[in-house]
């Protein structure tokens, strides 16, 4: 047997606020799940994307702590188009997320910005350039 890729798990302080953030980036999350201590996504293609407070995880992992020092991880997700990045990340910031990096024309060929999510991860936002 193969392991396969099957699913990108976050843990959150909050979740209420963790999941409001990715419904706003499209993600089909079920209504009931903001008071649940997990919750799961599943993404075109069938990746999961799967939420767990810390008290969950700790409930299973008695010395997990929330990690500190550098950015390691972060979600990335495809716009139509350059303006949409643009406004995506207007709506975002507008809403009271933290903006990281505003949107720029990327020496890689691609319009790019940054926003973080309610628990400090960057979420990249990115789309082909015109």
């Amino acid at each position: 047997m193969t392991p396969r890729f099957d699913a990108i798990g976050l843990v959150v302080s909050d979740m209420a606020d963790s999941l409001a953030f990715y419904r706003r980036l499209g993600l089909d999350i079920p209504a009931g799940a903001d008071s649940a201590p997990h919750a799961e996504a599943v993404l075109p293609g069938g990746l999961r994307v799967l939420w767990d407070t810390e008290e969950t995880v700790r409930s299973f992992d008695s010395g997990w702590t929330a990690p500190s020092g550098g950015e390691r991880t972060g979600l990335c997700f495809r716009c139509e188009g350059p303006a949409e990045v643009d406004t995506l990340y207007e709506e975002l910031v507008s809403a009271g997320y933290r903006g990281h990096l505003k949107p720029w024309d990327a020496v890689w060929g691609q319009r790019y910005a940054v926003v973080l999510d309610p628990d400090g991860m960057g979420v990249s936002l990115f789309a082909d350039a015109a």
